[in-house]
Formats: C-alpha cells, sequence, structure tokens
C-alpha cells in the first residue's frame, strides 16, 4: 500500500526553554491565582512538563455523530459542481486549505493531520459506527470493545480517583453495542455523563455545566463521613451475598459502578466535573454549549491523568446534526460553528498547559458524506472517500495524507482503512496494535485487524 504524504510541515520553532527552580514554580503559581496567562509564564512551564518523561499519554475522541461532510470541512472542491456554497481558507501551514466556517481550527494545523483517504464500505450507521469505534464488523457471538476502552486498557495508570475512560454526551441509540467495553468487561465500560442533555432548555441562571455533572456522589444533608462509610459497608455486604449466588455480567456492572462513584466521593475527586471553578473567559472561548464544555471537561480530565475521553458533537438548534441529508450547508455551518471555537481552544489550551505534546486528539465520524448534493440541498452517507483527522501527541502535524478524485467520488491516492486508522492511533499512543485481549469466547482478538498497518508518515518519535 502506498504511503504517500502530501503538503509540508510548517518550519520548525526553536524555543528556548528556561529552567525553573521551585521558588520560580512556586512564585509563577501564586501568579495564576490572578491571571492564568498573563505573564507567560504557563508556556514556559509548559515546555518542561511536555518533555517530562513521566508524563503519560492521553486521548481525546472528537465523536461526529451522524457522519459529517468532508467536502464541507477538510477536502473542499471549489473549483468542482459538487463542491457547494463553502469557501476554502488557507491555514497555518502553506498549501492546506479547509473550510471557511473552521478559522480556529485552521490556525492549528501544524499541530494536525488530515487523512482524505478514508474508505469503508459501511454506509449503514449503526454497521459503520460498530466498525469505526471498535476496528471490526459485529461478528456473532463476539462482544468488541470500543476504541476506549481498549486504549483505556492500555494506558491504564494503575491506582485513579477517577475512571480512565470518560464518554462525554454520547448518542448510542444507533449503535449502542458500539459504545461499550465489551469482552474486557464492565472495568472498562465508560463514565458517562450529559447523555441526552444535549441542547436541552435550560432555566434562567441555569449553566450548561450542570449536565456534564456526575450525580449523587454528595452525601444526604445530616449524614457525616462515619454514618456514610457504615451505610457503604452495608451496601457491600449485601452485594456480596446477592452476587455470590448470582455470578454474571449484570451484577457485575452494578458493583462496579458503584464502587467508582464511592472512590470518586471518598475522594474528592469529583470536582473535575465543576467547570464553575474555571475562568469564565476560558469557558467562553469554548462555547456555552454542551459540546464547548465537554471539551473543557476533556482537557480537565486529561490534567488529572485520565487516559480516554471522548466528547461527542451530535446535534445543534434547528438541525438533525451531522445526517445532513436535506439542508446541507445550513446544518454543517451551525455545527461548524459549535466544532470549530471549542477545538480550536482544546489545541491551544493543551499546549498552554504542556498537554498538547502527550495528548492526542482524534476527529472522526462513522462514514462521510456524498460530494454530489441531492435534491434537497442534501448530502447522502458516503463510505467511499472520506476524511479523518489527528492532532496532538505523537502524531506529525501540518501535512495531509492521501486524497480524493476531483470529484471526491473516489479515493485518489493511499487508501486509508479504518484497521490502518486505529493502528496510527495505538503507535502514536505507544500501544503496540496487534497487543492481543482474549475474547468472551475464548478466542484472542488483536486491537486492530491483522492486515492493518499504521501510516508511518503521521507518526511522530515514539513515545516515552
Amino acid at each position: 500500500m502506498s504511503r504517500k504524504a502530501e503538503a509540508g510541515r510548517s518550519p520548525s520553532h526553536s524555543k528556548k526553554r528556561s529552567m525553573l527552580t521551585r521558588r520560580d514554580w512556586l512564585r509563577a503559581a501564586a501568579l495564576a491565582s490572578v491571571s492564568y496567562s498573563s505573564s507567560g509564564w504557563l508556556r514556559t512551564l509548559a515546555e518542561d512538563t511536555a518533555t517530562n518523561p513521566q508524563r503519560k499519554r492521553s486521548c481525546i475522541l472528537l465523536w461526529m455523530a451522524g457522519g459529517p461532510s468532508q467536502t464541507d470541512t477538510f477536502d473542499l472542491k471549489p473549483e468542482h459542481a459538487n463542491g457547494g456554497e463553502f469557501k476554502p481558507i488557507e491555514t497555518s501551514v502553506p498549501g492546506i486549505q479547509i473550510s471557511e466556517h473552521l478559522p480556529q481550527v485552521a490556525k492549528q494545523m501544524e499541530h494536525l493531520s488530515i487523512i482524505r483517504s478514508m474508505s469503508t464500505r459501511e454506509g449503514d450507521h449503526q454497521r459503520a459506527t460498530y466498525l469505526m469505534r471498535t476496528g471490526y464488523l459485529p461478528q456473532g457471538p463476539i462482544h468488541y470493545p470500543t476504541l476506549g476502552s481498549l486504549i483505556s486498557r492500555e494506558l491504564d495508570p494503575g491506582k485513579a480517583d477517577l475512571p480512565n475512560f470518560i464518554s462525554i454526551g454520547p448518542n448510542r441509540a444507533l449503535s449502542p453495542t458500539a459504545f461499550g467495553p465489551g469482552f474486557l468487561g464492565p472495568r472498562y465500560a465508560p463514565l458517562v455523563v450529559g447523555e441526552g442533555a444535549a441542547f436541552m432548555p435550560t432555566g434562567e441562571g441555569q449553566d450548561v455545566a450542570d449536565s456534564l455533572r456526575v450525580r449523587n456522589l454528595e452525601r444526604p444533608t445530616g449524614i457525616d463521613v462515619k454514618q456514610a462509610d457504615a451505610r457503604l459497608n452495608i451496601l457491600a455486604q449485601l452485594e456480596d451475598d446477592f452476587t455470590a449466588d448470582r455470578p454474571g455480567l449484570i451484577g457485575s456492572s452494578h458493583r462496579t459502578a458503584y464502587q467508582r462513584a464511592i472512590q470518586m466521593m471518598r475522594s474528592g475527586a469529583s470536582s473535575a466535573f465543576s467547570l464553575e471553578n474555571e475562568p469564565a473567559e476560558l469557558r467562553e472561548k469554548y462555547g456555552m454549549n454542551q459540546f464547548g464544555q465537554g471539551c473543557l471537561l476533556a482537557r480537565r480530565l486529561v490534567e488529572q491523568g485520565v487516559p480516554f475521553c471522548e466528547v461527542t458533537l451530535n446535534n445543534a438548534p434547528g438541525t438533525p446534526g451531522w445526517d445532513t441529508h436535506a439542508n446541507n450547508f445550513t446544518g454543517v455551518k451551525t455545527l461548524s460553528e459549535i466544532l470549530d471555537p471549542a477545538w480550536g481552544t482544546l489545541m491551544s489550551d493543551l499546549q498552554d498547559r504542556g498537554l498538547l505534546d502527550s495528548t492526542l486528539i482524534v476527529w472522526m465520524g462513522e462514514f462521510g458524506r456524498t460530494p454530489k448534493i441531492n435534491g434537497n440541498t442534501g448530502r447522502d452517507h458516503f463510505p467511499l472517500a472520506w476524511t479523518t483527522v489527528l492532532g496532538g501527541g505523537g502524531i506529525n502535524g501540518g501535512q495531509v495524507y492521501g486524497s480524493s478524485t476531483d470529484d471526491g467520488m473516489k479515493v485518489k491516492d493511499s487508501p486509508a482503512r479504518v484497521g490502518d486508522l486505529i493502528a496510527t492511533v495505538c503507535q502514536a499512543l505507544g500501544i503496540d496494535p496487534m497487543q492481543q485481549n482474549m475474547s468472551n469466547v475464548g478466542r484472542p482478538i488483536r486491537i486492530a485487524d491483522p492486515e492493518a498497518h499504521a501510516i508511518e508518515s503521521l507518526i511522530a518519535a515514539t513515545p516515552a
């Protein structure tokens, strides 16, 4: 298979790194309480943090449920009738253009790599979602784990107060099994927050962040720690007695959920979900909607050592989400105006905190949209030639891999399979994509399918 990359990287910039003494660090930290970036100390500290070999790798998946139009985001065709209404704009890397409605993302292009040659055969939401999120098509009794479960297992930091995999605002209705831990079991299931709450009306003074909290973690009024622990011990004894005679996935899942909640409650780790502790100006930059605040939450969770977070954008006021069979341009513009500030600010915020070099960002949906515009000014399901984007930690940014034909109907060169994408993600995170896990049918299954090949030109130096 051809591994040809297009477009060069922007010139590298050498930066002077200043070594900070403990006293300098404490002084800088104190200044941060006044303004987290006003004095410029944070970027200097970030440079030291990013090169620290003790820094663990993390991944944030930006999941675009419904299938975003590649022709109106990252693979525009302005010279062809299929191109539609949107105009391309230049990015921070000369020669790479993307949609005019993604100006903040365009500024981050030196940290991003676009794959314009994704190709599958799955144009059904359920099967395509399952394939993209697990790396495999449904096969009889085998319960394949979702990508977040696989990666969080491999990047497991050991004992932690927060779950290793947190899913923010998912839409699991079309393909519920594509979002679960499969044969890895409930220990690797995601903690889900904000499901079903996207763009729900809020009352006066109500913060969208309220939908992203973990519910029922605080003790009831009038109950002290000693009383709460006694009640939890009684609960544990009852569950021991119940599950002893009823082994199985349901009982195990129930216990795992309670144990997670208890651990977060006792440790105070749930404060990571308190977005009101962030500066109001920064929150507004992300966007005061669930996706924007979800991206901010993902940054806070990565900062706390959570190895895998996913944030879903599948809805917007007045649109059917990315499934734009009708009124495609109105819908994609509206969604892009939510996506752009959130994603762009996430990248710059991670960089300011020394986390971008250790955090891989993955942008994808289950397929693309037809280059040809239908009679309803829409675009239909299209798996033959579409786009995904990788960036941040482990990725050589500032390039395009592969291309589609002038009309966008076929892959022109360097086709990329789903397995290749997953192998690339794994290798960028320092994970062996050929690592095997024992399935529920007693058969070892590799993380990426055996025919997969990582796209070497996209991968930076091997992570520490």
